[in-house]
């Protein structure tokens, strides 16, 4: 079920909240918790109910063996450690076979000239994220940092809908405490400001994102039938993936923190204004930061972070990056991806390992270069990631670098036959990277209210639950429910 969809906002959402807060009420903790998790399964199986019990076979699985290394193998054991290395290898398996089968098998008809049958695998919805979400659990339970085990707060801290489908990727040790203090007296401070949250989101995605899609969704199909396109062209389809991909996924992100306060539970953030990152390594702290940190605590450090010297310090930066890439999709423009960030982060260290051995003062103008390069490395990165072929990427390529021959005279775009005059696609750009590089981002307004709330009277751009802001929420929301025709999925389901 999509969040930007009217059954869930006019029907599923208001049913669900009412319910549990009156079931709260009456029954306490359990029973809503127990409607939570039954609500959050009919919202998996809306869209195809024959996957649902593999989410459940998934859930009891990493539960029982969770349990199992907590309580009998108390302790870093070998018995715990050979445990958590066949759950985990379970749990990859099942992720392998979905995700990558065909992407094997076509892979090896490619290069050996087999003729491997493709068996066609539909991806199950949120796999990716559920499966990380328990491979977490699981680390977690060896080391020793779990300290509940009660089944139905762990079911509810996988399927729990605001973040089932795409993340945000929650630890059980930040989540599960929250289930056993739900309040059922509505906190309105709290609801306001998830509305707010919601509406934000909501509007990213159906006014921002699904309106610059009209211009990169052309130029990526042309590409990818290797059209020669003009410059203008590939950089207005690049650009526009740029911004839609941002606003899309932020959008999805911001709607699941909103959705979570409406009952009470906290989510962390998953972006803060990455494209006004000054070098790489910022972006990877700014974009998609629960995968980011998952990337970091589980994989990277594990195979030996930067405690053994440059060079492996490199070599684990590019595994990571390489598996991270793969993680987003069964394609090699996922893997050349993840290899050129992974390039990028080793270059990015290089350059502040040479700056520190030089000294001095850093120039006023270095902030705003190191933001212009890093966006530019990031559009480039962007461009593959969307491609469906390495081809249809190098067709870009040079269409961005003007190595295609372009009509001149038939105005900017002549392969695309826009019915909108020529500026009204670069006036969209230019007002959503505005947005992007010189407006504060909700992160921080909200944080701000969070940390030093403003006083009751007076104007404050900082959030709070006032007059202005309700109304400025009503127009929001207003605007973006009048958007909602027929709602589009969101980018990250396909991954």
């Amino acid at each position: 079920m999509l969040f930007n969809s009217h059954l869930f906002i006019y029907l599923f959402l208001p049913v669900v909240l009412m319910l549990f807060f009156q079931i709260g009420k009456r029954g306490g903790q359990k029973p809503a918790t127990l409607w939570l998790i039954a609500a959050s399964l009919a919202f998996y199986a809306y869209w195809k109910s024959a996957y649902l019990l593999l989410l459940i076979a998934s859930i009891t699985f990493n539960y029982a063996v969770g349990t199992w290394m907590g309580r009998e193998f108390a302790g870093q054991t070998p018995q715990a450690k050979l445990l958590l290395g066949v759950s985990v290898a379970a749990n990859l398996g099942l992720l392998a076979y979905y995700k990558y089968t065909d992407f094997f098998l076509a892979s090896t008809n490619a290069i050996w000239g087999t003729g491997f049958a493709l068996p066609n695998i539909v991806l199950p919805l949120a796999i990716s994220f559920f499966t990380f979400n328990q491979i977490a659990y699981l680390v977690d339970a060896y080391q020793g940092k779990v300290e509940e085990y009660d089944f139905f707060n762990y079911c509810l801290f996988i399927v729990f809908f605001p973040h089932l489908i795409a993340g945000p990727i929650v630890h059980h040790r930040d989540i599960i405490p929250q289930f056993n203090k739900f309040n059922f007296s509505v906190d309105s401070a709290c609801v306001g400001l998830g509305l707010t949250i919601f509406s934000a989101g909501l509007f990213k995605k159906v006014v921002f994102a699904d309106s610059i899609a009209a211009y990169a969704t052309p130029v990526f199909a042309a590409a990818s039938m290797g059209v020669e396109l003009t410059a203008a062209e590939a950089w207005l389809g690049a650009l526009a993936y740029t911004l839609q991909l941002y606003f899309d996924f932020s959008g999805y992100s911001d709607m699941a923190v909103g959705l979570a306060l409406l009952f009470g539970i906290r989510f962390p953030w998953n972006f803060d204004a990455p494209y006004k990152a000054a070098s790489i390594i910022d972006f990877w702290r700014r974009w998609h930061i629960t995968l980011s940190q998952f990337l970091r605590d589980y994989l990277y450090i594990p195979l030996g972070g930067n405690r053994k010297g440059p060079a492996r310090r490199f070599v684990n930066l590019m595994i990571t990056m390489l598996l991270g890439g793969l993680w987003h999709g069964a394609n090699w423009t996922f893997v050349a991806w993840g290899a050129l960030h992974g390039f990028y982060i080793v270059l990015n260290h290089l350059w502040n390992d040479l700056q520190r051995r030089r000294g001095g003062a850093r120039s006023p103008l270095a902030p705003g270069i190191g933001t212009a390069v890093t966006f530019v490395a990031v559009v480039a990165g962007w461009v593959i990631f969307r491609c469906d072929s390495l081809a249809a990427a190098g067709t870009m390529f040079k269409s961005m670098a003007g190595m295609h021959a372009a009509n001149a005279a038939a105005g900017l775009f002549p392969h695309l036959g826009f019915a909108d005059p020529d500026w009204v696609p670069l006036l969209s750009l230019a007002g959503l990277l505005v947005i992007c590089w010189w407006t504060p981002s909700l992160k921080s307004l909200v944080e701000r209210y969070e940390k030093d709330p403003p006083p009751a009277e007076g104007w404050s751009l900082r959030w709070r639950p006032s007059g202005g802001w309700a109304v400025c929420v009503g127009v929001i929301a207003w605007l973006a429910l009048m958007s909602l025709a027929r709602p589009t999925e969101f980018l990250y389901y396909q991954f």
